[in-house]
């Protein structure tokens, strides 16, 4: 497997190719509990169903090193400029993602928390729904005290453009789109796709 110095999105909040390799693929909202280990196969398999088929038939996957500030571990080799990444068991839903290259630039300049410089529009896509610890603070590991986690819908995320505020809430109503992490360089569109 060939290595790559990469940081992602994913792999900030500590998942690691250990961990991957032993937890499961759960389903939104529920916990990780099982213990059965994932093979390579089973990361792939996962990570490509974040994308439509069509994209995610010609998409590269990457998986965690072995922690958070190692390289990331290339799966399956790419043709079509997009990135699939994996569950993160840290978290309460199956949320594999699939991102275009300014979507994994975007992602980049969070994981460094640098202002994103994107030449352009990025999209992201969470098939299988996500959730997130607070829609208002890009680098927040757990809700706040006494909140929820935010578990998401299968949606696309829209990166690099400018929302108006008067169109999309902030207030995560997952039955329509709505901004998240507001008024932070890291702000985006999530749209959900059911």
């Amino acid at each position: 497997m060939k290595q790559y110095t990469i940081p992602v999105l994913m792999f900030a909040i500590g998942f690691s190719l250990t961990s991957a390799l032993t937890t499961t693929v759960r389903g939104q909202g529920q916990p990780n509990s099982a213990a059965k280990p994932l093979s390579s196969d089973d990361l792939i398999k996962n990570a490509l169903s974040a994308a439509p088929a069509g994209i995610a038939k010609g998409a590269a996957v990457m998986a965690p090193g072995a922690t958070a500030a190692a390289p990331m571990i290339e799966l399956r080799k790419g043709s079509n400029g997009w990135t699939c990444l994996p569950d993160d068991p840290s978290t309460p839903a199956n949320d594999p993602m699939c991102m275009d290259k300014n979507a994994m630039a975007w992602a980049e300049a969070w994981m460094s928390k640098k202002t994103p410089q994107i030449p352009g529009v990025g999209l992201g896509y969470m098939l299988q729904g996500g959730s997130t610890a607070d829609n208002d603070d890009p680098f927040a590991k757990q809700p706040k005290t006494g909140g929820r986690w935010i578990i998401e819908p299968p949606h696309l995320m829209l990166f690099g453009t400018k929302i108006d505020p008067t169109a999309y809430s902030s207030t995560p109503d997952t039955t329509q789109p709505w901004i998240m992490w507001k008024g932070t360089p890291y702000e985006h569109l999530m749209v959900p796709v059911q």
